[in-house]
């Protein structure tokens, strides 16, 4: 078996991995230019937070379609018109003149998004060699790390010194090159897709998934937004869990099921759904953290918070070069216990960190902690695909990335949580209470979240995963010394 990848997968990985980061910087880079956007459409700034949840809303409801309309319409066919209708709903976005408007271009936008990545990911992994994925993975997860970290920064940018319709028209070159190079790239099967082979649209299945992802995201919503009364968030919290419920019911009892919940048998990729969603919240998490506690706590300018916290992606892309050698070398269970050690330590040691704490101890906890979170999401995502058959792919990778866009979602929410918790545990702590004490004890509950990924990590098999794994190379006088 060859060591190289075929330049075409490559190319197809690195094409996704650009709509990826597209469709991740869009979900959180509105948060900054709520002030801005709220005066510019004449409505209070809070109500900004509906463009955010309208985009995550349908990003969740419409994922788990992705991998059935795959199948009936074709890989080729949905990658670029979901494209076409991301950038051209961003150009609507930008020109809305009222918050109607662009809360309706944003779900459009979703739908959009919602195609775009797991149908490009299904193209990368489907069809390829085992060994091949850890390479293809790193390139099409990196976005998904980097887009959270910058999103404050460009914000911050883009509303002091353009205007926020930027952060939308961004897209616009992005898209035509996206939507150019796919054309090019992605060829057709010769024979078009099998519909005959294709089950029909398991309709109670949408219905009851879409509505229970779309009721916990929006439960996501209401737990983040300050000041929130509990009980309606309590109330949609119930319906989620009693309709997902359902939902999983559902899909376990029905033949053709919109979702294959059968796939959670493989034990590695149960391992990366459970493992790896708790991973997620805690990674997404402690970026809507930080800046909050630059900014509120230490007094520090947006752009400021905003450049500490890109040390992050410094940290991200600093192992992104080892991975793959690194996960041949000493297999999964021993990375995946070490890097969710390394988030757990590390969010830790943000809960201590005070105005006065040196930038440089700043600097090098943030690169360690952006090391971490790359490592351990690139294992969860390749261990996804590891043991996981070619006919059971597609439900794989819409499992997979329902899990994910979820656990992401829940990430600033968690947060949240934690935050308003921080108060009343704080109060209970030995001493007068600071503005810090709340994010301490904040950054304090995440890190126990990360236990339950740890733990995880612990009950592995320690030959999971092998099958994506190369042989490491022997050194040098290996085989004289077998002879002897």
């Amino acid at each position: 078996m060859g060591q190289m990848i075929d330049t075409k997968r490559r190319n197809t990985a690195l094409l996704v991995a650009g709509c990826f980061f597209m469709e991740n910087l869009d979900g959180t880079i509105v948060t900054t230019a709520a002030p801005r956007m709220g005066d510019a459409l004449g409505v209070d700034p809070t109500a900004i937070g509906l463009v955010v949840t309208a985009y995550l809303v349908t990003l969740a409801v419409l994922i788990p379609l992705s991998g059935w309309l795959t199948a009936r319409f074709g890989a080729r066919r949905v990658f670029l018109t979901a494209i076409a209708v991301f950038t051209l709903a961003s150009l609507g976005c930008a020109l809305s003149t009222s918050l109607g408007e662009l809360v309706a271009l944003r779900v459009l936008q979703g739908a959009g998004g919602a195609m775009m990545v797991p149908v490009g990911r299904l193209m990368v992994v489907s069809g390829a060699e085992k060994p091949d994925i850890p390479r293809l993975v790193s390139y099409v997860v990196w976005p998904a790390l980097v887009a959270p970290v910058l999103a404050p920064l460009a914000g911050g940018l883009l509303t002091t010194y353009a205007s926020w319709h930027w952060m939308f028209l961004v897209n616009l070159p992005l898209g035509a090159l996206a939507f150019a190079v796919a054309w090019r790239l992605v060829d057709a099967p010769a024979e078009g897709p099998d519909t005959a082979a294709v089950p029909r649209l398991d309709r109670w299945g949408v219905v009851l998934t879409s509505t229970g992802l779309g009721a916990l995201t929006w439960t996501a919503h209401l737990l983040s937004e300050p000041g929130t009364d509990l009980v309606p968030a309590l109330v949609a919290g119930g319906v989620a869990v009693l309709l997902l419920a359902v939902a999983a019911r559902h899909l376990l009892r029905t033949a053709e099921p919109l979702i294959d919940l059968r796939t959670l048998r493989v034990a590695t990729f149960r391992a990366s759904v459970s493992g790896g969603s708790l991973f997620w919240i805690v990674v997404a998490a402690v970026p809507f953290l930080l800046p909050l506690l630059f900014q509120e706590v230490f007094g520090w300018s947006a752009v400021e918070s905003g450049a500490m916290v890109l040390f992050v992606f410094v940290g991200n892309i600093a192992i992104k070069p080892a991975t793959t050698f690194l996960l041949n070398r000493y297999g999964f269970r021993p990375l995946l216990v070490v890097a969710t050690l390394g988030v757990g330590a590390t969010t830790t040691l943000c809960a201590f960190l005070t105005a006065a704490t040196p930038l440089a101890l700043v600097v090098v906890l943030t690169v360690i902690s952006g090391a971490a979170r790359s490592l351990g999401l690139t294992c969860y995502q390749v261990i996804a695909f590891a043991d996981v058959p070619q006919e059971r792919m597609r439900h794989a990778n819409t499992l997979q990335s329902t899990a994910q866009q979820a656990a992401a979602g829940l990430g600033v929410a968690a947060a949240t949580v934690a935050l308003r918790a921080g108060g009343p545990l704080g109060d209970l702590l030995p001493g007068q209470p600071t503005p810090a004490t709340a994010y301490t004890v904040a950054f304090c509950l995440l890190a126990l979240v990360s236990l339950g990924a740890l733990a995880g990590a612990l009950r592995l098999h320690p030959t999971a995963g092998d099958a994506v794994r190369r042989p490491a190379p022997r050194p040098a006088g290996h085989r004289d010394l077998e002879r002897a």
